[in-house]
């Protein structure tokens, strides 16, 4: 994804934000930041399949708060994206209704300027938006109805046969930004839920990172080129000297996470780390694996060598002082110029300082 658009959607009126490898969102408290993630999730969310009262459980929380609603008392937000690929430069753009019942009035997919997809609410009584889709030649265009609480970009490659020109360029943009949209994984660390014993499991790593002990078995078996980078940045992100990361797991029981500290001293259980050093740990872990060991459902059609994973995290500097963030955001540049990671995330302005200027980085100010 390479553009994200915002429009009368909470702080933002008509937002368009360029997204590089690394974007950081600063501004004060009340600026948008967190609604900027919070909206891209969401897309991300639709594209995976899931419904709009899943995505939105309050959406006039979306709303600004002097929106007036028209004639028939309808009120909305609109979001969408660009997504960048072997099709194009494809947009989407979606309009929301969220009162007086949450549902998709409008949906364009569109390259260049040609429309492929579009919906609109023909009949409010029906839960239902008439869709129609390229299909070129003496037809032109397919019409059918779609729900209206689910996004059509994702439905097509169910209802396009592919037989013509037209549906398979409409097929070619629709796997396009479905493909980038579920290869999100939204990232929250929650140090509280980080220090206990976890089961062992597959080694995917969940959004709040709960499981992290479990993860770092599975790095230290598979992945010793990771496992190796991730040490290092312990050492500069954790107190006291890290020989090693290393897990306690007896025979079927809980896994225990810890830090090795050398021979001659007993090493240190996750639990005994503080908030800081845990959400290191773990935006460190997520910034240096990838689509296999993140708890992510990222598209078949791909294989892994070609997929490129988006991570968003919400107050990305959250509980770390300088040396961490500086670390961190070493570590953001390194993995992103790899090309297979970006990262969305939104920042303090110490880190979004210290981040202004770095090759590869890009800083988007909010409430200027």
């Amino acid at each position: 994804m390479t553009e994200l658009r915002l429009s009368a959607y909470g702080a933002h009126r008509g937002a368009r934000f360029a997204l590089g490898p690394v974007t950081f969102f600063a501004g004060p408290s009340g600026s948008g930041k967190s609604q900027v993630l919070e909206a891209y999730g969401a897309l991300a969310a639709l594209g995976a399949g899931a419904t709009l009262d899943e995505v939105f459980p309050d959406p006039r929380a979306r709303i600004p708060d002097r929106a007036a609603p028209d004639a028939e008392r309808r009120r909305g937000f609109r979001i969408g994206c660009t997504v960048d690929g072997p099709a194009g430069p494809v947009r989407l753009d979606l309009a929301v209704q969220a009162e007086p019942a949450l549902r998709i009035v409008g949906e364009r997919l569109s390259v260049d300027g040609q429309v492929l997809l579009a919906t609109a609410l023909r009949d409010p009584g029906r839960r239902s938006v008439q869709a129609a889709w390229l299909t070129g030649g003496s037809t032109g265009v397919t019409r059918a109805p779609l729900p209206d609480d689910r996004l059509g970009t994702a439905l097509l490659p169910l209802r396009v046969a592919g037989a013509t020109e037209g549906q398979r360029q409409v097929l070619a943009a629709a796997e396009q930004v479905v493909v980038a949209l579920r290869s999100v994984f939204p990232c929250d660390p929650r140090p509280e839920r980080m220090r206990e014993p976890v089961a062992p499991g597959e080694g995917r790593l969940l959004a709040d990172c709960a499981n992290l002990a479990d993860v770092l078995r599975r790095t230290r078996l598979e992945c010793g080129t990771r496992y190796g980078l991730l040490t290092g940045a312990a050492r500069t992100g954790c107190a006291g000297w890290v020989a090693g990361l290393d897990v306690r797991d007896p025979e079927g029981g809980p896994v225990t996470g810890l830090l090795d500290r050398g021979p001659s001293r007993p090493a240190t259980e996750l639990a005994r780390l503080g908030a800081g050093e845990l959400r290191f740990l773990a935006l460190a872990l997520v910034l240096l694996t990838g689509p296999g060991v993140l708890d992510v459902d990222p598209a078949a059609e791909l294989p892994s060598a070609r997929q490129t994973l988006a991570v968003l995290a919400d107050g990305f500097d959250r509980d770390l002082d300088g040396r961490q963030t500086a670390e961190l955001l070493r570590l953001a540049v390194l993995a992103c110029g790899r090309g297979q990671v970006r990262l969305a995330a939104s920042a303090g302005e110490a880190c979004a300082t210290a981040a202004r200027g770095v090759a590869g980085v890009s800083v988007v100010d909010l409430g200027a």
